[in-house]
């Protein structure tokens, strides 16, 4: 886990990485196909692109079934890493992520990036979005036990900066994300770019899907993330 930035009481703002902040769903999906080929696994893509989101575990039961061999999970998990490594330079950020972070940093909030990718894969990611100046806190795979939608990652970043569940917005692409926001008691903002209808988002139990990152800046006063929620308390008892 990455700190850039002090800790304070104000509010946190959780993001996720792939398909949230950059454009990376389908070359996962893409990555994990290639693998599970290599281990004689073909496997339609619509179905790994479902799964995308989960740890690597989860995503090869839902995949494969829980009766698979598990003795070739790590060896498929490692070949899905080695391929999607190729990509890390080229990695695209989405349009507006960046003036994303720095809207919501800029109205108090402190901006975390939520992801149990490996530590190599989320440095490669900060830096094509190009804004650590605005963040506080990055986790990764090391700092979860279970992965979504588990909770576990949302509770590490919460931890991260010292906030309350009370206190945060947690914004994804999945439905694993809304559902382990869920699980911490934390609401989630919901985006269709990573491939997930609103439909499939909200009935997960997002509170407000958005279409992408420059359409949730442009709404940003409007949303859930238009101010932390001691600010807003503030302002009304005022």
């Amino acid at each position: 886990m990455t700190d850039s930035a002090g800790r304070t009481d104000r509010g946190a703002a959780l993001f996720d990485l792939d398909g949230t902040l950059v454009d990376t769903n389908y070359l996962h999906t893409l990555a994990w196909w290639q693998a599970l080929r290599q281990y004689g696994h073909v496997v339609p893509m619509a179905r790994i692109h479902h799964a995308v989101g989960m740890g690597a575990d989860r995503l090869l039961d839902a995949v494969l079934g829980s009766e698979r061999r598990r003795d070739e999970d790590e060896s498929v998990a490692d070949a899905h890493s080695t391929l999607y490594a190729v990509w890390y330079d080229v990695l695209p950020a989405f349009e507006a992520a960046a003036d994303l972070l720095r809207a919501v940093a800029a109205r108090g909030w402190q901006i975390v990036l939520a992801s149990s990718a490996a530590e190599e894969e989320v440095a490669a990611i900060r830096k094509r979005l190009d804004a650590d100046d605005v963040i506080a806190a990055a986790t990764s795979g090391g700092d979860v036990d279970s992965t979504k939608p588990a909770p576990d990652l949302v509770e590490s970043a919460l931890r991260a900066v010292d906030a309350d569940p009370a206190d945060a917005v947690f914004v994804g692409d999945t439905v694993w994300d809304v559902e382990a926001a869920g699980r911490a008691g934390v609401p989630c903002v919901g985006l269709t770019t990573g491939g997930t209808s609103a439909r499939e988002l909200e009935d997960a139990g997002a509170v407000v899907v958005y279409e992408d990152a420059r359409t949730l800046l442009r709404h940003l006063d409007s949303s859930p993330l238009s101010r932390p929620p001691s600010a807003r308390a503030q302002a009304s008892g005022s």
